[in-house]
């Protein structure tokens, strides 16, 4: 009887335990569910231009939820639309400390670093977004040849290449060789006395895609 009695007293006590949990979380669960209504809110003001009021809606979203990943992003990218890009790299910078695996993050903050000039900081950040999405290193690829950088673009195909075939990942293997065939053809030492731009390697591309 006893230990019956034991017993008993044990499983009421993880009930217990169990109610007020649930409890603790309702108000997370609660807070986050409102901080998602509220970026509804922020990206319907955004839609029709209210971009004043849109930031407000992102800010109390992250007040309610400072792990909101899409109020991060939506304020990161309308900061970053609006030319504020210093202050879409904060936006973009606060979110990975709360959410260090968030691509979406990473990929921003590449973006507005590589529009900022801060090349080397926005290939790190694309690097280790990366690592979970090796399509993030094409973004690098491509912004590299649109600013003339021809033989870093072409690096860049190559590891993706590398990449793409120790991941079996067919599709983004093939476009690499395209990228790779077409780089190919234009990159040589002396690029001043042979320009490249990247129209010309749009027209490269285009033709080895259609083989």
């Amino acid at each position: 009887m006893r230990y019956t009695s034991w017993v008993r007293g044990f499983v009421r006590a993880l009930v217990f335990c169990g109610a007020l949990l649930g409890v603790a979380l309702l108000p997370r669960a609660a807070h986050a569910s409102a901080a998602l209504d509220l970026v509804a809110m922020a990206q319907a003001h955004e839609a029709q231009s209210d971009d004043d009021v849109a930031i407000r809606r992102y800010t109390e979203a992250l007040t309610l939820d400072p792990s909101c990943e899409s109020a991060y992003v939506g304020l990161g990218a309308l900061r970053e639309r609006r030319g504020d890009v210093r202050e879409a790299e904060r936006v973009y910078t606060v979110a990975l400390s709360h959410l260090p695996a968030s691509i979406d993050a990473k990929i921003g903050r590449a973006r507005v670093r590589w529009s900022l000039g801060y090349a080397d900081l926005a290939a790190k950040d694309l690097e280790d977004a990366a690592r979970e999405d090796p399509r993030a290193l094409a973004k690098l690829g491509l912004w590299y040849m649109t600013a003339g950088q021809m033989p870093a673009a072409l690096a860049v195909w190559r590891t993706i290449l590398a990449r793409a075939k120790g991941s079996n990942d067919e599709p983004l293997a093939r476009e690499a060789r395209i990228h790779i065939k077409a780089l190919s053809t234009v990159v040589v030492t002396d690029p001043v006395s042979h320009p490249v731009d990247a129209r010309g390697i749009r027209k490269a591309i285009a033709v080895f895609a259609d083989r």
